[in-house]
């Protein structure tokens, strides 16, 4: 994706990641934009509280010049919490590298959609 085609995302699905591993747990933001197959992703962060501390550099409008940041403790009121061991967070990746599918993607969130949570802080 070029420059121009990242200013043109606007996300309409948020996801946060927690890796669950050995050592400590570890937090990624996602942002997919379905219309336009964009991703971006924001990564690491070891406790949630830094997590929602983190200003996210959005877009509102299609081809407008400002770009705002929101705290992504707002973010985290709509976006969709996983739990992911080393193994589903390696799957994770590699969907989110690969060419985009919608239909791949979903059915990689429909299990964790049915039993998904919200971050509590």
């Amino acid at each position: 994706m070029n420059k121009r085609q990242q200013k043109k995302i606007i996300p309409s699905i948020w996801i946060i990641a927690e890796r669950q591993s050995e050592y400590r747990p570890y937090y990624v933001l996602y942002a997919i934009d379905w219309k336009r197959a964009g991703r971006l992703s924001w990564e690491g962060w070891d406790r949630p509280h830094d997590l929602l501390q983190f200003h996210v550099p959005i877009r509102h409008k299609i081809g407008s010049t400002r770009t705002t940041t929101q705290p992504c403790a707002k973010i985290a009121k709509k976006a969709i919490f996983l739990s992911l061991n080393e193994g589903q967070f390696e799957t994770l990746e590699q969907l989110f590298y690969q060419p985009f599918s919608k239909k791949r993607w979903k059915e990689f969130l429909k299990p964790h959609l049915s039993c998904s949570s919200r971050l509590v802080t």
